[in-house]
């Protein structure tokens, strides 16, 4: 029988596998089905209406994913029992804030209180604290995990801000790096360690 903090760590982990699975493959299809219904030919009344069918699918997911963010992120820093306390806390916040101003402004919250928070850890990462939580040691796979964390954050307030094309675009890119740098750290971590430090020994593994 796992710990509970590793128990914690395994749900959140297969909660986030299930909704990007999930997103992706609507996203899939949602390719399919504009090219055989020939969507791009429909007057733009059916075109808008097709888009909201997609966007209505997607929506929960979107939702339990940002969600899922907002507790996630926090366990680097904070222990379980804080970390429950802290997602009650902000899902009362949110939940407020989206009586008074709507769910996008709730959800909106949610990720920005995410970005911060991993930012925070992104510099403790940098610095090589010992302060943050991670199961595995090491650490370029420490920064790794991060920037691949960061880049999940980054990539949701891309679609987000999708209708804005500067600020979409920079988003794509530093979606784009964050990822890209946090799998090549993840995976090459042992070869990063032994160029740079080369007593030293990392786990050959990316987790939560």
């Amino acid at each position: 029988m796992p710990p509970r903090t590793a128990s914690y760590d395994y749900y959140l982990i297969l909660a986030t596998v299930g909704v990007l699975f999930a997103i992706s493959a609507i996203c899939i299809y949602g390719m399919f089905a504009f090219k055989f219904a020939q969507v791009q030919n429909m007057a733009p009344a059916l075109k808008y209406a097709h888009m909201d069918r997609l966007n209505a699918i997607v929506a929960p997911f979107v939702v339990a994913l940002i969600t899922i963010l907002g507790i996630c992120i926090p366990k680097r820093l904070l222990p379980t029992h804080w970390l429950n306390r802290f997602a009650v806390l902000l899902l009362t916040v949110a939940g407020t804030v989206g009586l008074a101003f709507g769910a996008k402004t709730a959800l909106l919250l949610i990720l920005a209180a995410s970005l911060l928070l991993q930012l925070a850890v992104l510099v403790l990462a940098v610095i090589g604290s010992q302060r943050i939580r991670f199961e595995r040691t090491g650490y370029w796979l420490r920064l790794g995990s991060t920037l691949m964390h960061l880049g999940l954050i980054l990539f949701v307030l891309d679609l987000y801000f999708y209708p804005y094309p500067t600020l979409h675009l920079a988003l794509f890119w530093a979606t784009t790096g964050a990822t890209t740098l946090g799998m090549l750290f993840c995976f090459y971590a042992q070869p990063l360690a032994n160029l740079l430090q080369p007593e030293h020994k990392e786990h050959p593994a990316c987790t939560e």
